[in-house]
Parts: C-alpha cells; structure tokens; sequence
C-alpha cells in the first residue's frame, strides 16, 4: 500500500508550481502519485508542467485529500479568497510568515499543517520543519511527513512559535551559504587565485564538507577539531573566524536574529 493511496483516490491540488512547488511535485510524483490525481492551480505554468498529465487550471475536485498552498506570502491571502470550502481536506502550507490561524480562518475545522522546507529540496536535499493545529491528527502529519520526505528529511516541532526561528536558520539559510561561498571565493582571489579557480575550490569545499558534517557520526565541533593542527594554518584562520566579539558566530546570531524578526512581521501582517 502506497502513502499516496488515498490521494490518488481523492486527488491533490497544488496552488503555486514554482521552484518549491515543482520540486515537491517532482518528488511527489517519481514516488508513486498520478499525476492525473494532481491539479495545479497557477497562471504562469512554466512550460515543462504542461504536457504532463497534470490537472492544469482546472476545476477542483469535489473532496481532494490534500490542499497544497506554495505560493509566496504577499500572493497567500488572493489564492485563500479564491479558495472555495475545502474543511475535509489536509491543508499544507510551505509559505514563510502566514500563521496557522490564517489557514483555520480560510479552512473552518480543517486539519491544517504549517511546513518550511528550504531550497535545496529542488535536488532531494532539503530539511522541512512542520506543525500542525489541533485538527490535524497523527495520520494527517504522518502524510504530510511523507509528502515532504519527496524532498528530502523532516522534523516536527513541539509548537508553532519555533517556525519564525526554523525560518531564519534553515529556510533562509542557504542563502546564507551560499554568500559564505561567495566570501570564500573573494578571499581566494585577495591572496592571488584566478576567479574561476577560487570559485570552485570554495564551492567544492563547502559541498564536501557540508556532506561529511550530515554523513559523519562526529559533531562538527568534532569534525573541526580534527583537521585543526595546533599552531597550523588552520588553526590560524580560526582564530580570526572564532573571535568572540567580530567572528562568525556572534554574526550569524544576528543574521539569523533578523531574519527570524522579520518572519514574525509578516505574521502579524
């Protein structure tokens, strides 16, 4: 029996197919979910998504299994109001800021399940947190569980006041390093790498030792303090990267202080 049983069965309706909707529909549907069961609610279909099978723009079914919302926060509240009554349907939604209240004034009774993946699901490589409300049940987030594993791992957390942080250390934080790569790469040409040398020696090492850090049993504190040789060159960087008042972590508390501010402003609208 498929986890997608009873969605086949009922159907799905993704509103929003862009980077993080394709991906999940992507992975959706190399795992066994028809695509004739999905109808995709999106003005601007990128190609690819056409000829597919897919239900594209169409009427909604009756009773589908899961309502999927992936759109961007500023376009949530025009696709809710669009949105006719779908109270027996699981709605998750992967938008950064929009509360679970929201979605319960939208969907009365609905079991609702609030999820932030980041982008590296577009390759299977994502990390999704999710809550869900007091309607949700443990088959509803068992599903929605199973639904976001298309994509890559999940965790659940004990309540939805951690989502503003989930968002600004790990929805935003790929942007974040990729700008680690970016200084990387900068810091290599300050020392007399060409461009494109610099470049791809700082992208492969972040690659490589970002899948160590997930593949090894060590902690990174572990990990780091196995290539640091006292008095080395390693040693050296770090003692400029580790500085308590002007090194890396005191400004990444503040990225992620910021970044987690702003999510609870667009919460509160």
């Amino acid at each position: 029996m498929s986890d997608f049983d009873d969605i086949n069965a009922r159907g799905l309706v993704l509103v929003g197919c862009g980077r993080m909707g394709g991906a999940m529909l992507q992975g959706w549907l190399a795992r066994g979910l028809d695509a004739g069961a999905v109808t995709v609610i999106d003005p601007n279909l990128a190609p690819e998504w056409q000829d597919r099978g897919l239900r594209v723009n169409a009427d909604l079914p009756s009773d589908p299994a899961v309502v999927v919302l992936a759109v961007k926060p500023q376009m949530m509240g025009g696709a809710l109001s669009a949105m006719p009554d779908l109270s027996g349907s699981l709605v998750i939604s992967v938008a950064a800021g929009t509360t679970i209240a929201t979605f319960e004034a939208a969907f009365p009774g609905a079991p609702v399940i609030r999820v932030m993946p980041n982008t590296p699901a577009a390759i299977g490589q994502g990390i999704s947190a999710m809550i869900g409300n007091g309607a949700a049940t443990p088959a509803h987030l068992d599903l929605a569980e199973a639904l976001m594993r298309a994509v890559g791992r999940v965790v659940r957390l004990e309540h939805e006041g951690q989502m503003d942080a989930v968002t600004g250390l790990s929805g935003s934080g790929p942007a974040y390093v990729f700008h680690l790569i970016e200084a990387m790469a900068a810091a290599g040409e300050a020392q007399g790498l060409s461009p494109a040398l610099s470049l791809e020696l700082a992208r492969m090492t972040v690659a490589g030792a970002g899948a160590l850090a997930v593949h090894a049993d060590e902690d990174p504190v572990v990990l780091r303090r196995n290539v640091t040789s006292p008095n080395g060159t390693t040693a050296a960087g770090l003692a400029v990267l580790m500085d308590d008042d002007a090194g890396l972590t005191p400004l990444m508390v503040r990225t992620v202080a910021a970044a987690t501010e702003r999510g609870r402003e667009l919460g509160r609208g």
